[in-house]
C-alpha cells in the first residue's frame, strides 16, 4: 500500500525537481499534496526532513533502476553500459529535458549548503561510478578495452560526461546534445 508519507515525498520530489529545493516552500508542498500544516508536521519535522526524504526516495529508485537492474545485472558489460545510456536518455526524454537530472540538480544546489544532503548524494554518485568501474574492468578482462585504462578514472569521466551532457541539454533545451555525448561515449568505449 502506498503510504501518505510516500505520496507527499513523491509530490515534493516533483516540485523540488522543477523549482529547486531552496525555491520550494512547505506551502507549495502542502498545496500540491492537499494537506494542512498539521498533517505536514505530523509526517515531517521540517522542510529539511522532507528534503532528506526526497533524496532518499530518489536514490532508492535510482539504485534499483540503474545500479541493481542495469549495472549489476548479469548481462555482458557492453550491454550494461548501453542499457545505462538508454535509461538515462529515456528518463530525460520523458521529462522533455526541461529540468535536468533530479539528483544532479540537488548535488549542485545543496552539496555546498548542507552536509546531510551532500553525503547522501555523494554516496549515490560513488555507487554509480564504482558500478561503472566494475563494468569497465569486465570489459578489460574480456579484451574489449585496452588494459592500460584506469577503470575508476574512466568511470568518473563517463558519469561526468553524462551529467555534463544533461546540464548542457537543459541549458539549450535540446536533448540532441545528450544524444551526441552518448555517441562519443559509445565510440570511446566501443559500445556500438
Amino acid at each position: 500500500m502506498f503510504s501518505r508519507v510516500k505520496e507527499i515525498t513523491r509530490i515534493a520530489r516533483e516540485i523540488i525537481h522543477s523549482k529547486g529545493y531552496q525555491a520550494t516552500s512547505v506551502n507549495d508542498i502542502m498545496a500540491a499534496a492537499n494537506i494542512g500544516k498539521g498533517q505536514f508536521y505530523h509526517y515531517f519535522q521540517s522542510k529539511h526532513d522532507l528534503g532528506l526524504a526526497v533524496v532518499e526516495d530518489l536514490v532508492k529508485d535510482w539504485e534499483e533502476q540503474l545500479i541493481t537492474s542495469i549495472l549489476n545485472d548479469s548481462d555482458d558489460p557492453v550491454t550494461k553500459l548501453n542499457r545505462m545510456l538508454i535509461w538515462v536518455e529515456t528518463i530525460h526524454a520523458k521529462m522533455e529535458i526541461k529540468y535536468g537530472c533530479p539528483i544532479g540538480n540537488l548535488a549542485i544546489e545543496m552539496s555546498a549548503q548542507d552536509d546531510e544532503f551532500r553525503e547522501k548524494i555523494e554516496k549515490f554518485f560513488n555507487q554509480w561510478v564504482n558500478s561503472v568501474s566494475v563494468v569497465l574492468t569486465e570489459m578489460i578482462k574480456n579484451d574489449q578495452l585496452d588494459e592500460s585504462i584506469d577503470p575508476q578514472k574512466n568511470a568518473e569521466s563517463i558519469v561526468a560526461m553524462i551529467e555534463g551532457g544533461i546540464l548542457l541539454s537543459v541549458s539549450q533545451q535540446n536533448i540532441q546534445i545528450l544524444k551526441d555525448i552518448f555517441k562519443v561515449i559509445k565510440q570511446q568505449y566501443h559500445l556500438n
